[in-house]
């Protein structure tokens, strides 16, 4: 085997223990560490094939904007708040208006999928010339990169954003309290009762 069948091999191995890595750890804090070397791992996957623009993105957007957003959430909803009782239940008043819009949004989508024309993509949406690294429009390239990413991948990369919101959301249900802590006026107002009343007790044995 060459240099880079091994290189290869050793990249693969360590994305999957770090992938591992990530989900099996029982501290948020650790999973985002083990997320930071899967996504190194992968940059320096995406170097070794050419697309030096990917490795850029990989280090630049994920792991120096995403994965810090995760970390900030994890240190603010795991400050260890006291647990208070959760309000009124208000998904059922969100439900016919979140339904009317998703309706609308689909009529929106189908009046302009019937209305468009059918899409061909050019030869060079779907193929790729090799060259060296830096080298203008070959594999890897930025223009290359934009080309195939809103013509042929538009779809799977529609889908990558909403797997990434869906990300977020399950940090935030992770990391938070089971009954977030949520002070009301009402709450302000018994809790100046009781300590009234303890005192009053306390003064009158």
């Amino acid at each position: 085997m060459n240099g880079a069948t091994i290189g290869f091999w050793a990249l693969a191995v360590i994305l999957i223990a770090t992938a591992v890595w990530t989900i099996s750890s029982k501290k948020p804090v650790y999973s985002v560490v083990g997320l930071l070397a899967h996504f190194a791992a992968l940059a320096a996957m995406y170097l070794s094939l050419n697309a030096e623009f990917l490795a850029a993105m990989q280090i630049i957007v994920y792991s120096g904007a995403i994965l810090v957003l995760f970390l900030f959430v994890i240190a603010l909803l795991s400050s260890g708040v006291a647990p208070f009782a959760l309000g009124p239940n208000r998904l059922p008043k969100v439900v016919v208006p979140a339904a009317i819009l998703l309706l609308i949004a689909l009529g929106f989508l189908g009046y302009g999928v019937s209305h468009a024309g059918v899409i061909t993509p050019t030869p060079s949406a779907t193929t790729s010339t090799f060259g060296p690294v830096g080298t203008a429009g070959v594999f890897g390239s930025v223009a290359d990169f934009g080309k195939a990413l809103f013509t042929t991948h538009l779809l799977a990369f529609e889908i990558s954003a909403l797997i990434l919101m869906v990300a977020v959301i399950g940090v935030v249900l992770l990391a938070s309290d089971q009954a977030p802590y949520a002070p009301t006026r009402q709450h302000a107002a018994d809790v100046q009762r009781e300590m009234r009343e303890a005192i009053l007790r306390e003064g009158n044995p």
